[in-house]
């Protein structure tokens, strides 16, 4: 989650939502982010709303910090109506969630299952970094009702994570895997990272060899970007490592996309590839349709029919705010129907399932038909009435969002 915090307008203290943003709640699924900002150090290129034991001092204790999520989920159940279906999704993210006792995570699930009745098939993931979990903890995870765990690998290469500043062994990650699978998770997910400065193409090959070969059934692989304010940043500024480059970052991702389709893989988003549907996240897929979110945790983002809002950035602030029984919501906006569909194409345009174009003007069609004619789009699925994207028009997929945006302006 980006530490920065959008523009907006100012959030009620008592956190209540406009009554037509409601009117959405029965009809799609609802989904609970769960931010834990808490890591035991920074690695270099993270912009994350996150803080260390030392960055924090004496006015933040981990001990607490589940009561005060609950607190907010407290809240969200007197904000939201009975209407407000059971929820299908839940996503611990951060920071490192699993810096949390196991038990303590399970009390904030168990907390939005009293709350709000959790589906019978919900997804429950949490992030996890490789040396911050054990076989005991991740078994007590499982017992909890946890059905999913992302565990940030990176790489695979030793000189990789040093330059990510990530402090977990290179083989630490596959051992996680094997130790998620044994504790009873059917889903792990492993996130990687190419065109760190100095790795080669032999390295970002045996970075998913090995995810391939841990028995992880989700990958997510993310270009290495540089973030103002951040480590990484400096050391690019000063000219101590180079900035990655931008071919070679096209080169990793046909690599990873072609390797990890000839081993059973497919696409479903840009960035994220699974064995199976049933691999796919279904929380991110929830963003990714537009449904409604109830973001808990400092500086979390929530949506809720076309309402944005979002979080106090310092657990201090945060938790300040639910003591003296105030929403802890810095800002928000009302989207308008421009701005939900810009949203929507910069979404569906990235997943395999594709854009429907019948719910747009006509220029939309032209535009994906010159896409097909450039090799930017599949040409059967055009004729068929959806955009979807080749591997090629993924490298550009934030072109082709441009100028399908300007194709219906």
């Amino acid at each position: 989650m980006p530490s920065a915090l959008p523009l907006g307008d100012p959030a009620p203290s008592h956190g209540r939502l406009p009554e037509s943003s409601l009117l959405s709640l029965p009809r799609q699924q609802l989904g609970f982010y769960v931010h834990v900002p808490f890591c035991a150090s920074r690695c270099g290129y993270c912009d994350f709303n996150t803080y260390t034991a030392e960055e924090l001092g004496n006015g933040v204790s981990r001990g607490t910090y589940a009561d005060t999520l609950m607190s907010e989920i407290r809240l969200a159940r007197s904000i939201l109506p009975a209407s407000a279906p059971p929820v299908s999704t839940v996503f611990f993210g951060g920071g490192t969630p699993s810096l949390l006792p196991a038990e303590h995570l399970g009390l904030v699930l168990n907390e939005i299952g009293t709350e709000f009745g959790l589906a019978p098939d919900a997804e429950v993931t949490t992030e996890a970094n490789p040396e911050s979990v054990t076989p005991a903890y991740l078994t007590t995870l499982r017992r909890a009702g946890f059905t999913r765990i992302s565990l940030g690998m990176q790489s695979a290469v030793g000189h990789v994570l040093a330059v990510l500043d990530r402090k977990h062994q290179p083989n630490r990650a596959v051992e996680a895997v094997a130790e998620a699978r044994a504790a009873g998770f059917e889903h792990v997910n492993l996130d990687l990272i190419y065109g760190t400065p100095g790795e080669t193409d032999a390295d970002w090959q045996a970075s998913l060899d090995a995810a391939l070969g841990s028995g992880a059934d989700h990958l997510s692989a993310y270009a290495l970007i540089v973030e103002d304010g951040t480590a990484l940043a400096r050391k690019v500024a000063s000219g101590a490592i180079p900035a990655p480059d931008d071919d070679v970052l096209a080169d990793r991702y046909l690599q990873a996309d072609d390797t990890l389709s000839a081993n059973g893989f497919s696409w479903y988003e840009v960035s994220n590839w699974a064995r199976t549907e049933s691999a796919r996240s279904a929380h991110n897929r929830l963003y990714w349709s537009g449904a409604n979110w109830w973001g808990a945790g400092p500086g979390a983002h929530s949506h809720i029919g076309g309402t944005r809002w979002w979080n106090v950035k310092h657990p201090s602030r945060y938790a300040a705010a639910l003591d003296s029984g105030r929403s802890p919501a810095a800002g928000r906006e009302r989207l308008d129907d421009r701005a939900q569909l810009t949203e929507r194409l910069m979404l569906e345009v990235r997943m395999s399932d594709g854009l429907d174009l019948s719910t747009l003007p006509e220029a939309a069609s032209q535009h994906a038909r010159q896409c097909a004619t450039w090799g930017l789009a599949d040409r059967d699925a055009v004729g068929s009435g959806r955009l979807v994207l080749t591997q090629r028009g993924r490298l550009l997929a934030d072109a082709v969002v441009r100028d399908l945006l300007h194709a219906v302006s």
